[in-house]
Parts: C-alpha cells; sequence; structure tokens
C-alpha cells in the first residue's frame, strides 16, 4: 500500500482499529497506525495533513 491508496488504507484500519472513532484519532496517531500496517511500503516521510485528512475522512464513510 501507499499514501494514495486511500480506500484501501481506510479498510485495513476500520479492521485494525474498529474499536475507535476515527474523527477524534490525531494525525501522530493515525499515520503511526498507517506505517504499520502490513503491506504498507511508502516512504512515512510522504504523508502531509491532506493525505491524513482523506484517510480519515474515508475511514469514517467505512463506518457508515
Amino acid at each position: 500500500m501507499r499514501w494514495s491508496d486511500v480506500n484501501e488504507i481506510a479498510i485495513e484500519l476500520e479492521e485494525q482499529h474498529g474499536d475507535i472513532d476515527p474523527q477524534y484519532v490525531r494525525f501522530t496517531d493515525l499515520h503511526r497506525w498507517i506505517t504499520a500496517l502490513e503491506g504498507f511500503e511508502d516512504d512515512p516521510e510522504r504523508s502531509n495533513e491532506k493525505i491524513l485528512e482523506a484517510i480519515q475522512m474515508a475511514w469514517m464513510e467505512e463506518r457508515d
């Protein structure tokens, strides 16, 4: 997975952290969880607030 795989990352986050409301996750925690996902192979330094926000929104939509 890469940072651009927003929906795939959101699905994985829901599977691993389904007990947490993504609306209240700090970006520092979100970044750490994403880079720890099995199969995540992108450069951790390539993320930014816009990417993390898109992933957070996709995760919230995955919940619905």
